[in-house]
């Protein structure tokens, strides 16, 4: 086995590991602690949390720069992708050139989409002055894994590999780790505004 090969394994166990532990501490945390009085209903709120309150009519920094929020799933929807191809690059799996060719545009226009954000960010002085090292870590791992995905579906290079263990290394420690915590923000939102008859809205 190639030692670029053992890296990757090694950094998708310390990966889980990380990920897992980051599991562990919300469950030890328990469920949001709200001492006034519930008047709705919890369960119907998250739901909708999950749902309806998605929609970008439902979040003004999302109907206001509709481009952006665009380029934000695209963006997302090549992340999670490139992951489910990681599994075709170290299975060896065989996939059809068409099929190869089709994933690798659809990767390198998210990774355009991905370029863009970072962009938008460096140039806009508003955001940036709300960010930081790590905002700009994240997104380049991330899109420098799409972009050598891509490349690798047509002509595959080791260096893939290099790639790769270093979003898996950087995952559990950085801002990626959101991976994790998108779900228990999301939950305790809907507990919030559920408790409160808030969510999910009448009519």
């Amino acid at each position: 086995m190639s030692w670029y090969i053992i890296l990757t394994i090694g950094s998708v166990a310390f990966c889980l590991a990380g990920c897992l532990n980051h599991i562990y501490k919300l469950i030890r945390l328990g469920k949001p602690k709200d001492f006034s009085e519930r008047i709705g209903n919890v369960g119907s709120a998250v739901v909708y949390s999950f749902t309806g309150g998605m929609s970008p009519k439902k979040k003004e920094s999302a109907y206001l720069h509709l481009p952006t929020y665009s380029a934000g799933i695209i963006y997302h929807t090549g992340t999670f992708l490139s992951l489910g191809l990681f599994s075709y690059f170290l299975f060896d799996w065989n996939f059809n050139n068409k099929v190869l060719l089709g994933l690798s545009i659809i990767l390198l226009i998210s990774t355009l989409c991905g370029a863009g954000i970072l962009i938008k960010r460096i140039v806009k002085r508003e955001l940036r002055s709300l960010s930081n090292p790590d905002d700009y870590i994240s997104n380049i791992l991330v899109t420098a894994f799409q972009f050598i995905t891509s490349y690798s579906l047509i002509s595959f290079t080791p260096v893939y590999y290099i790639f790769v263990s270093a979003l898996f290394l950087y995952i559990p420690v950085g801002k990626l780790k959101h991976v994790i915590y998108f779900f228990a923000a999301r939950y305790h939102l809907g507990f919030f505004y559920g408790n409160r008859a808030v969510w999910p809205p009448k009519g």
